[in-house]
């Protein structure tokens, strides 16, 4: 019966000597990983042109999803299309303009007068939305913001 123990105890010490003697690299934090890639997207969004549809009236089109509206942007002529195409409307022509996607966010979603975000994208696999909330649009249009306080 001793022998069973002894050779455990052996085992156990070589274990912990093994990984005593390891280097453990942290575990990236998810979070902040994600954090951080918005960041970056939200930046390359700001210093770039984006085609806005334009509605009926001349106006930026805007879809409704989850309760907001939603001003529809993209980054060429092709994302445009392939969401034209998502919606059945491949053969209508879409008129646009072009738009800094710094004044989307820091002039004309202010200008409204109701929350409004910005989709990206939509259609595409590398789609993404900006949301009106801190950090996105000035907290004097952010719905957890200066809005959200009246």
């Amino acid at each position: 019966m001793g022998g069973v123990g002894v050779v455990f105890d052996e085992e156990w010490r070589a274990l912990r000597d093994e990984a005593a003697g390891r280097v453990y690299e942290p575990v990236p934090d998810p979070v902040a990983l994600t954090r951080e890639a918005v960041r970056e997207r939200l930046a390359d969004f700001r210093g770039r042109l984006v085609l806005v549809p334009l509605d009926e009236r001349g106006g930026l089109w805007t879809t409704r999803l989850g309760g907001l509206d939603w001003i529809c942007a993209f980054s060429g002529e092709e994302a445009l299309a392939r969401f034209a195409e998502a919606r059945g409307e491949a053969a209508r022509e879409w008129e646009y303009r072009l738009v800094a996607g710094a004044r989307l966010l820091d002039e004309l979603v202010p200008a409204l007068d109701f929350p409004c975000g910005i989709a990206l994208d939509a259609a595409g696999p590398e789609g993404i939305v900006f949301p009106p909330l801190r950090g996105f649009v000035p907290d004097g249009a952010a719905l957890d913001g200066e809005v959200a306080a009246a």
